[in-house]
């Protein structure tokens, strides 16, 4: 695309077009399924009806993020025990993680309810003052997002959203995980690095000034209850995610990013959410959007900066390690 001012800027609609390619051309491989609803819009389901698969997952973290980055998974050790872990690079981490990835547009139809990321967000510009604060928007005549749900939308969801992309609903991919499914653990880990730009973005911060991004986190280990699911997941990045940023100066503000800040740490966030009565609000906000530790590049000065720590004994308490 290009801006007002002239000035070529890339478009996460184009970038992601060879994510969903293999998506579609794989879907036996990858054990997913693709639908195709009777107004043409196609849903790919990555875990509602079918097992999913470590590699599905990961293409849905490169989809959310606009294909603007790689994944690699691996197993790690945590506490002694090994798990299977997340890592990701992220080019164009702002336009990646902030225009895309970010969970900024919750569908609301008469049939389906879901948190929606991904590239489309970017031409319907939810949120707008996100985009705003960024820069940035796209033009595209098809979309791609990505829907956190236990079930599939039907035709009139993906209409909704089709006219409020303002594209033919014909020209619409859908991608549907649950949080609890392989490939939900899969993506809620890749949302590491998004979870720090959104706290810079709240807290006012430059973030023309972060120039590259990387991140991982364990994946969790699947539950059948969504509340529980909900807690690993978020378990995974707040006690043990890990976080590098390459900036154009320093700023005090990185000091206050790691969990370790945020007075409710120190309790699996399931333990935390029934206590609060499953209220939200009743949990610090900081800590939902915090890694475990991240580290902070100063390519001006090239200083290295490291704050916060990785706890596995949470972490294990979480998953329940028997």
């Amino acid at each position: 695309m290009v801006t007002a001012e002239g000035k070529e800027m890339i478009s996460i609609i184009r970038t992601v077009r060879p994510v969903i390619e293999e998506m579609l051309s794989a879907q036996e491989e990858l054990e997913i399924r693709v639908h195709t609803l009777e107004n043409g819009a196609t849903v790919i389901d990555c875990g509602v009806s079918v097992r999913g698969s470590y590699r599905a997952g990961a293409l849905y973290v490169q989809a959310c993020l606009g294909g603007l980055a790689t994944t690699e998974i691996m197993i790690e050790s945590i506490g002694g025990i090994p798990f299977p872990f997340l890592h990701l690079t992220i080019q164009h981490p702002v336009i990646a993680c902030l225009g895309s990835q970010k969970a900024g547009w919750i569908i609301k139809t008469p049939s389906c309810r879901a948190m929606a990321s991904g590239p489309a967000r970017a031409l319907a510009l939810q949120s707008k003052s996100t985009y705003r604060a960024i820069g940035y928007g796209d033009t595209a005549d098809e979309g791609v997002l990505a829907l956190e749900a236990d079930t599939l939308p039907d035709a009139d969801t993906a209409q909704y959203i089709a006219e409020k992309c303002g594209i033919d609903v014909s020209r619409l991919t859908l991608l549907v995980a649950p949080i609890r499914s392989l490939v939900g653990s899969v993506q809620i880990s890749g949302r590491i690095v998004t979870m720090v730009m959104h706290t810079l973005e709240e807290a006012g911060y430059d973030l023309s000034k972060v120039r590259h991004a990387a991140g991982s986190s364990p994946i969790a280990p699947i539950k059948k209850d969504m509340m529980e699911a909900m807690g690993t997941t978020n378990d995974c990045n707040i006690y043990y995610g890990s976080v590098c940023l390459t900036t154009e100066g320093y700023d005090p503000v990185f000091e206050t990013l790691p969990s370790t800040t945020s007075p409710d740490y120190g309790k699996p966030f399931y333990s935390l959410f029934r206590d609060a009565g499953y209220d939200f609000l009743g949990i610090d906000s900081r800590l939902a959007f915090s890694p475990a530790e991240i580290t902070i590049n100063d390519c001006t000065t090239g200083d290295v900066r490291h704050f916060g720590k990785r706890n596995s004994e949470v972490l294990l308490t979480s998953f329940g390690v028997q």
